[in-house]
């Protein structure tokens, strides 16, 4: 059969026909591609407030309504969710500064994309006899070592003019283990992220201070530098969810999704009593001022080897 075009050249039907349909099948396979790359995402998260935001967005189908697959790994310390993101487990991790500046100087790749909203109190135990910081000289505090909750228990002693010499510090990296030795009283006081805090001060806990007094928030959103390469459209589909999450918890009680909390993320149920949330924002970058703090902590203190610039950790085309 021929088959003519433009009054004037005459093409084989079947060779017209064979190359559309090898037009048709790379097309077929770069749409799955990039269908493949812009559609998942794992994310490790802690138990506290920086994690609600993701929560919400998954249970409300928000992430998929973006045509983003979001898979949320759960972990109880930070020392398990940096493994998890090292050994290439995870796309990402609610982390903090620190963490991004320890893997950096590791050579790892990575980059922070967003600020979170955290908060992490230094509390007694209800027993101790103690309400204020300069109560706790020589006294067991414990924390997670090289985090942003000893960072921010540093922030409070220097705040009231002590050096983080004057108390104890007891290495606990697990964070409900880490309540649970506040309340049976094996140790004075403990920082804590809330939700986790409240629940201790609920219990009679005494609130010292806390990282809301001192305005301080190093608290991220990374992704390895991986990800950020093959997974744009993902990362930025996937903050327009975690938006929509935020505008959510503005906008709703949260009676409206606690029980979500609890039986999603494994939150204690006495959080529907305790809990206070902090004042959540849309996504943005993380301010160059707590950035330089958390260097300047770490440098001086010959924990990292670099003296990093904000260009240098921070990736901003993710957010404004």
């Amino acid at each position: 059969m021929i088959f003519l075009i433009y009054g004037m050249e005459e093409i084989d039907l079947k060779k017209v026909l064979l190359y559309l349909l090898l037009i048709f099948a790379v097309m077929m396979t770069f749409t799955s591609c990039q269908t493949k790359e812009a559609k998942e995402l794992t994310i490790g998260i802690l138990p506290d407030v920086d994690s609600i935001p993701f929560i919400i967005a998954q249970e409300k189908d928000f992430f998929e309504e973006e045509n983003v697959t979001v898979n949320l790994e759960f972990f109880k310390s930070p020392v398990n969710r940096d493994s998890a993101l090292q050994s290439g487990n995870l796309d990402a991790a609610i982390s903090d500064v620190l963490a991004a500046a320890f893997a950096k100087d590791n050579d790892f790749q990575l980059a922070i994309t967003s600020m979170t909203n955290g908060s992490y109190k230094l509390i007694v135990n209800k027993d101790a006899g103690i309400n204020s910081i300069q109560g706790l000289k020589d006294r067991d505090v414990a924390m997670s070592k090289n985090t942003i909750i000893e960072y921010a228990t540093d922030m409070m002693l220097q705040e009231a003019g002590m050096s983080s010499n004057y108390i104890e510090k007891a290495i606990i990296p697990q964070i409900p283990t880490r309540l649970e030795m506040l309340q049976s009283g094996k140790v004075t006081a403990a920082t804590l992220p809330e939700p986790l805090a409240s629940v201790a001060i609920g219990n009679g806990a005494v609130l010292i201070n806390s990282s809301d007094n001192l305005n301080i928030n190093p608290g991220i959103l990374l992704f390895t530098q991986e990800a950020i390469d093959e997974k744009e459209t993902a990362i930025k589909r996937m903050y327009k969810a975690y938006n929509r999450a935020i505008e959510y918890i503005q906008e709703h009680d949260k009676s409206e999704y606690v029980d979500i909390l609890i039986d999603v993320a494994g939150f204690p149920p006495v959080i529907k009593d305790t809990m206070k949330l902090p004042e959540y924002n849309m996504a943005k970058n993380v301010s160059e001022e707590d950035f330089r703090k958390v260097i300047d902590w770490l440098y001086s203190r010959d924990l990292i080897e670099t003296n990093y610039e904000y260009s240098d950790l921070v990736n901003e085309k993710f957010v404004d």
